[in-house]
């Protein structure tokens, strides 16, 4: 009995004593959730609202009053320019994020071995720095097909010249009723049969003075040279006199020769020989045999110089635009994997080159090993952010490739505000990429909170 008397005295105290201990708890939670809710009042406001509310407009029309229910996810894949943006956005997918963690491997790697290290990962982090619209910017005039203007047609170009070389009169024709006729292909020839013994004047305008080689000379003292009984001489010359004045068809005192002009010997419809013009416009062929020739100036002097590559063209502009991404990224994928190569065990390392292993072996079959989750976390990461690209496509694309060069952002923003004025179909293209961003946000999540455990 007085055990039990006891028992039910001890009660309260002891329920008392656990409210005391409830209490701190309590209000710990009360406070934790005070701190809390301004961020989830602005993650409601600006994330979930606007995925519910498209969700929603998703099933409506482009006005938003009648509700059409699932035809605007299937007028989205009906579309040849949605169809074109999935295409582009898996070309992103696969290609940049498998590139810049590529690079990333490498640059990390090599880095580790240069004496200016944090110089030199300063200098490629720095486009980090560089917003999408500047970078777009940047390298919208850096793919300018004009070599005067885009720095990487400049370069093309004069490797290009440097080799092939280029055409000094693209724009030079001849008179019609002159003596010379167009072929085909682009080059000239002689109406006349032509023997040794001749001399042939070759007139051509079409060519500004000012656009004459250095170290043109007057045609007309060669015009006057006569040939000998074994050659064939003449004259190219440009048929325009400076300030008026002249007679068509005739070497005139003020003008000028056309130096560096290809001429061939034609017989039978095959060149026989070949020669280049001097600084005064004269060319001369010996030691011909008998017989009727005709002169030919080749296409190649007349062909239009070498403008470079189309980098924003139909069928490159997706991979330039992903050259000026991985520019940008570049120095973010090398910098977290160097941090988790700052991480890996040195007694693995060193034990493998005391087993002999060479610098290849120990990075394919140990560093690259080691390093997986962090390559995976920084693929990943990268596939997220490339399925939401806009900025760069919309600004580097030029007006008539942008449908070319067009992802799925870009087509979102374009069907509902960028004049196709359809948000229902928008609100289901946004919903789609919604969609395919969750698996790999997801996948994200679940291999940070595994590496934390």
């Amino acid at each position: 009995m007085t055990a039990t008397l006891v028992k039910e005295a001890s009660r309260p105290a002891a329920a008392s004593t656990d409210d005391v201990r409830r209490r701190p708890r309590r209000r710990g939670r009360i406070i934790a959730l005070l701190f809390v809710l301004p961020a989830l009042l602005l993650l409601g406001a600006l994330v979930v609202y606007p995925v519910l509310f498209s969700v929603g407009r998703s099933f409506f029309d482009a006005s938003g009053t009648r509700f059409v229910g699932g035809e605007n996810y299937a007028e989205m894949f009906r579309d040849p320019a949605t169809l074109k943006a999935v295409r582009n956005t898996a070309i992103w997918v696969v290609v940049a994020p498998t590139l810049l963690t590529g690079l990333g491997l490498i640059l990390a790697v090599l880095v580790k071995k240069v004496r200016w290290a944090t110089a030199f990962k300063l200098l490629l982090f720095m486009p980090m720095a560089v917003s999408f619209l500047a970078a777009g910017i940047i390298f919208r005039l850096a793919y300018d097909e004009d070599p005067d203007k885009g720095v990487l047609n400049a370069a093309v170009v004069s490797v290009h010249d440097a080799f092939t070389g280029t055409s000094s009169y693209p724009t030079a024709r001849a008179r019609d009723g002159q003596g010379l006729t167009k072929q085909p292909d682009g080059a000239y020839r002689t109406t006349a049969a032509l023997a040794p013994g001749d001399t042939v004047t070759l007139g051509l305008v079409g060519v500004q003075p000012k656009d004459l080689p250095g170290g043109a000379e007057p045609a007309q003292a060669a015009a006057g040279r006569t040939s000998g009984p074994d050659e064939l001489r003449g004259v190219v010359y440009l048929d325009f006199t400076p300030g008026g004045g002249g007679e068509q068809g005739r070497v005139d005192r003020r003008e000028s020769g056309l130096p560096e002009m290809r001429v061939e010997a034609v017989r039978d419809g095959e060149a026989v020989a070949s020669t280049t013009t001097a600084s005064d416009g004269s060319f001369r062929f010996d030691g011909l045999s008998d017989g009727s020739y005709t002169l030919r100036l080749p296409a190649s002097n007349f062909a239009p110089p070498y403008e470079g590559v189309s980098w924003l063209g139909p069928a490159l502009v997706t991979p330039a635009i992903i050259g000026a991404y991985l520019w940008i990224w570049t120095g973010f994928a090398m910098v977290l994997i160097g941090a988790g190569l700052s991480t890996l065990p040195r007694d693995a390392l060193e034990a493998a080159r005391m087993d002999g292993a060479n610098e290849w072996q120990i990075f394919r079959r140990i560093t690259v090993p080691l390093l997986a989750p962090v390559l995976t976390v920084v693929f990943v990461t990268l596939v997220i952010n490339v399925m939401k690209v806009f900025d760069l496509v919309y600004i580097i694309a030029p007006g008539p490739v942008q449908e070319d060069a067009t992802v799925l952002a870009t087509q979102m923003w374009l069907v509902s505000f960028g004049g196709g004025n359809n948000q229902g179909l928008g609100s289901a293209l946004g919903v789609l990429l919604l969609l395919l961003v969750v698996p790999a946000m997801v996948f994200n999540v679940r291999r940070f909170r595994r590496s934390q455990r």
